[in-house]
């Protein structure tokens, strides 16, 4: 058995070498081992007794997961979602900073033009940044250059360039340096913008030979970049999870109880739950409860018994995990209700698990009812709770 803090990343080798021989691998999270060490004798802090804590712990307890080794697929995924999500982090940082150096010495000129979605201006910036080089070469000869590094609306951009060069005629000290600055940060977008194009190249060819992919992406809300997140996450056999109450408290769309002694019904937001899933589970709600007929009235009705905005999207997002879970499993697409319906999940059980060999006797079914028969639907117990205001 071997015991491990770390789940992915930086262990890659020895998961590979472990599996291959065999070895089961169990994962304890680091918040565990911390409070558990408290009750170990002494209290130095020191590898050796981290590694004996992690190792009795892995012995003792009844409830380590089993780590389950990643397809190729999934392993993919997690990469070029992980390096998008770090350009994205950085462009956002070199938008911020281009447009900070920009306010200081041509503030016209950095409020005509959106640098973080468009290739023209940042085309621009690579060549003429002050006021004075912009009017030198003048808007016909600017237009015509632009036109040549293959730049969309090229007369566009060279027209609001020019005008805002001409409302500002003072030379700020510094100037030159700033100037330079920003030509560096203009082709530092441009180097990112054409890395992000290809790792979503990437990430399309990835999804487009997955058989999960395909149906996922039926579901409103759920995009190339969204989907990949969710099965970089989740992996690309939901099966794992056994049931979709556990998937739903993996992604920490499921409260938590916090009852003592005669309080009850406290529910809080769990503090152990995947990041990344979470956030593709609300995005893809928050874009489908303004896309997705179903999903709106779902929404609507959370926000009419007193929810809030945030509340209303993670209960729709609790219940949407039913409907990925029974479209996964059975491999099927997103077949949305007719008539303006309500979004709604039937539960048949899910004390048992899930075998792939019985998708169609599966025990988690989610199909979609009209909003008038919600109250022949049977709930699970972690759906009771769904609507339960998250307080952290």
């Amino acid at each position: 058995m071997g015991g491990s803090r770390l789940n992915h990343g930086g262990t890659g080798l020895l998961q590979s070498l472990l599996g291959s021989h065999k070895q089961p691998l169990h994962y304890i999270p680091g918040r565990a081992i911390h409070h558990a060490s408290l009750t170990y004798a002494g209290e130095a802090k020191t590898d050796a007794r981290d590694a004996v804590v992690i190792a009795d712990q892995a012995r003792i307890r009844h409830d380590v997961n089993l780590m389950r080794e990643p397809d190729e697929v999934t392993v993919e995924l997690r990469l070029l979602s992980a390096r998008r999500e770090d350009l994205v982090h950085d462009r956002t940082r070199a938008v911020n900073r281009l447009r900070a150096l920009m306010a200081h010495y041509f503030p016209s000129l950095q409020a005509a033009f959106n640098y973080a979605t468009t290739r023209g201006p940042l085309v621009l910036l690579t060549k003429y940044q002050t006021p004075a080089a912009i009017r030198r070469i003048g808007e016909r000869r600017l237009a015509t250059w632009l036109k040549g590094q293959e730049c969309r609306k090229s007369a566009v951009i060279a027209a609001a360039a020019v005008q805002a060069a001409h409302e500002q005629t003072a030379v700020v000290v510094g100037e030159a340096a700033a100037a330079r600055l920003v030509s560096r940060f203009a082709r530092d977008l441009l180097r990112i913008r054409d890395e992000l194009a290809e790792l979503e190249a990437e990430i399309d060819t990835a999804l487009k030979g997955n058989s999960s992919a395909v149906p996922l992406m039926t579901v409103p809300g759920f995009g190339m970049r969204l989907a990949a997140d969710f099965l970089a996450a989740t992996g690309t056999d939901l099966m794992a999870f056994e049931t979709p109450d556990r998937l739903a408290s993996f992604a920490g769309l499921a409260p938590v109880p916090r009852d003592s002694g005669k309080i009850s019904g406290n529910r809080h937001r769990p503090r152990r739950y995947d990041r990344r899933l979470l956030n593709a589970c609300f995005q893809a709600a928050f874009i489908a409860s303004r896309t997705c007929p179903a999903s709106r009235t779902f929404y609507e009705r959370k926000r009419r018994e007193g929810k809030s905005h945030k509340q209303a999207l993670i209960a729709l997002a609790r219940r949407r995990i039913n409907v990925i879970w029974a479209i996964l499993r059975d491999q099927t697409m997103y077949n949305p209700p007719k008539d303006g319906t309500e979004l709604t999940a039937l539960t048949r059980s899910s004390a048992v698990p899930v075998s792939p060999l019985r998708r169609k006797d599966a025990l988690e079914e989610a199909v979609i009812l009209p909003a008038a028969r919600d109250s022949e639907v049977v709930r699970s117990q972690s759906e009771l709770g769904e609507t339960a205001a998250f307080q952290n």
